[in-house]
């Protein structure tokens, strides 16, 4: 039997990702979605007074930023356009942000600028 009433695996990620940044565990998160949980997931945001951010990614789906105000205003300036198009500069301050391991930006930068050449 199917319960009709389940919260999506998309929303009970995002509540995870909020738990976390309320913890202290992350300073930023970026979660991607399908649009139709954009108006239940910036309520969820907004009830907890959280900086947040939305992008547009296409087919349908969203990228959220969320987390500390500094960081979600930095934010801003990086994401005027898709990720896919954002220098390896852009990309390593993006992924220092969201707490990614900062050997693995330092090579993937790199690799970025390598290609560039």
């Amino acid at each position: 039997m199917q319960q009709t009433d389940t919260i999506p695996a998309d929303i009970r990620v995002l509540s995870e990702q909020i738990y976390q940044y309320k913890k202290g565990v992350r300073q930023m998160v970026l979660c991607t979605f399908p649009e139709r949980y954009e108006s239940l997931a910036i309520k969820k945001l907004s009830s907890q007074a959280i900086d947040y951010i939305v992008q547009p990614v296409g087919n349908g789906r969203i990228n959220l930023y969320f987390g500390r105000k500094a960081c979600v205003e930095a934010i801003q300036y990086i994401i005027s356009r898709p990720l896919s198009d954002i220098s390896p500069e852009e990309d390593f301050i993006l992924g220092a942000l969201l707490g990614y391991d900062i050997t693995m930006q330092c090579e993937r930068y790199c690799k970025r600028k390598g290609q560039r050449n």
